[in-house]
């Protein structure tokens, strides 16, 4: 991925997912997840990211959508816990 070329080795940007669009015809049944666009500003406020520290982190965003998926979320976290734990290793 060409936006991540700062980040430290073996560490890869996660992959936001969104839920697929429900079929009526199929009735009540979840389709599952697929890939998204980027995370919600919800989802980067909840880890304490600004969509422009996202952006030099190598995070795609998606200013279009609203919801806020705890998965997301999560995937953010360990992104940055590993940042965190490359960093200190470096020092």
């Amino acid at each position: 991925m060409a936006r991540a070329s700062r980040l430290p080795e073996g560490v890869e940007p996660p992959v936001a997912m969104v839920k697929k669009p429900r079929l009526r015809k199929l009735g009540p049944i979840d389709p599952g997840l697929r890939p998204g666009r980027g995370f919600s500003r919800g989802e980067l406020k909840a880890v304490g990211l600004t969509p422009k520290q996202a952006m030099k982190l190598g995070l795609y965003v998606d200013k279009r959508r609203k919801t806020v998926h705890p998965w997301n979320v999560e995937a953010l976290k360990r992104f940055l816990e590993a940042l965190r734990s490359t960093s200190q290793a470096e020092a």
